[in-house]
């Protein structure tokens, strides 16, 4: 009998070790705890990865290895219930075929870059013009879609660790670029996302999180009365195809002023404004008034009925603050949600798109004996 439970063992041990759908968990003192479960396989047949971090209050982030994605992310309402507030996908098959970069780490450069070009250190890189004339959130192929090493990190908080190196020419950016971000669920109810990266060629680098947000709970409603506030007395006006044209113009006076909590509906579908009219409404860089590489608070969101509170703060010197514009009805998302237009807001932040093209911007230029390095904060709270 003891000769059988041993081999019973033996065999469901083994059976655990070559299926990568088995559950595996970690569960520290603190009631915090890591997850990891199968995503789903690719096309080219390698298993994704669906990790959980959750902390004792009981907010769980679930994070795959394929594009670095922000997958699910329940906060607590005024009630004390948890549901999920952001866009996504039930498994890895809905982002390979094709999302607006629902919850992705993008790279290696975040937002725009003209034509698709640019020049560094007198020569001139040609990159995938994948948005019209433009290159967009880093080509083709981008970090959003590739698949990261993961490593669970033990400690008081649960974090996951995630690693991926660009080869020189990859994307068409010069350099081997590596790169690490570190997602930690912190016990105030905030995602820390620190990002580091090192090159061995002068490169360029924009790292951010492309998550979209609706603090209703309900993924089948939009984000219009969403309430903003955006710390940035500047915005990079831009052109019919969103490129920045250079100038920083100040908010005052204009639908862009967020200084003051207001809804979002209170100006998106403004016509009259030319700015509103070439994104379809918000989908712009604000520059924030503290441009310091301290972490500072660069935005809140206040959604009333369920009182939840979103702040975001962060190293970097600007915020993209896009209003699903894009979104037209066409995709089905977790739990065959539909995600109908503006049904989910944006937050990126980041340095000002088109940098390498625009001198008088902030650089985004990272050299081999450097360590590009920045940290954003997503802080939940409710009123």
């Amino acid at each position: 009998m003891k000769k059988q439970v041993k081999t019973a063992a033996v065999l469901f041990l083994l059976a655990c070790v070559s299926m990568t759908s088995c559950n595996t968990s970690k569960k520290d003192n603190n009631n915090n705890m890591i997850e990891k479960v199968s995503f789903g396989k690719l096309p080219d047949g390698q298993e994704t990865e669906l990790y959980t971090l959750k902390n004792a209050s009981g907010m769980e982030v679930k994070i795959s290895n394929f594009g670095g994605t922000v997958v699910s992310w329940t906060a607590p309402n005024n009630k004390g219930v948890y549901e999920d507030v952001i866009l996504g996908c039930d498994s890895v098959a809905g982002y390979v075929k094709g999302v607006p970069y629902f919850g992705a780490l993008i790279g290696r450069f975040g937002n725009r870059i003209a034509n698709g070009k640019f020049t560094l250190e007198g020569k001139e890189y040609t990159l995938a013009q994948n948005n019209g004339v433009n290159a967009l959130h880093g080509g083709l192929k981008g970090f959003d879609k590739v698949l990261w090493t993961a490593t669970p990190i033990e400690g008081e908080e649960p974090a996951l660790k995630l690693t991926y190196t660009a080869k020189d020419g990859e994307e068409g950016y010069p350099g081997n670029l590596s790169v690490e971000v570190v997602y930690t669920l912190q016990k105030d109810n905030a995602l820390k996302i620190d990002y580091k990266a090192t090159t061995d060629k002068t490169t360029i680098i924009n790292l951010t999180n492309h998550t979209y947000f609706n603090l209703n709970g309900n993924l089948d409603s939009d984000i219009l009365e969403h309430e903003v506030t955006l710390n940035a007395d500047k915005f990079l006006p831009v052109d019919k195809t969103l490129i920045p044209t250079g100038e920083l113009k100040p908010v005052t006076g204009n639908v862009f002023d967020f200084l003051k909590s207001k809804k979002i509906s209170a100006g998106i579908n403004d016509t009259t404004d030319t700015q509103i009219k070439a994104g379809g409404g918000y989908d712009h860089c604000w520059v924030l008034t503290d441009s310091t590489k301290t972490l500072k608070s660069a935005a809140t969101v206040y959604e009333p009925k369920s009182g939840r509170v979103l702040e975001v703060l962060t190293t970097e010197p600007a915020i993209q603050f896009y209003a699903g514009n894009f979104l037209n009805g066409t995709i089905k998302g977790k739990n065959g949600i539909i995600y109908k237009h503006r049904s989910g807001l944006c937050l990126e932040t980041q340095h000002y798109p088109d940098s390498p093209n625009k001198p008088a911007f902030p650089s985004t230029v990272l050299k081999p004996n450097e360590t590009y390095q920045t940290t954003t904060v997503y802080k939940f709270s409710v009123k």
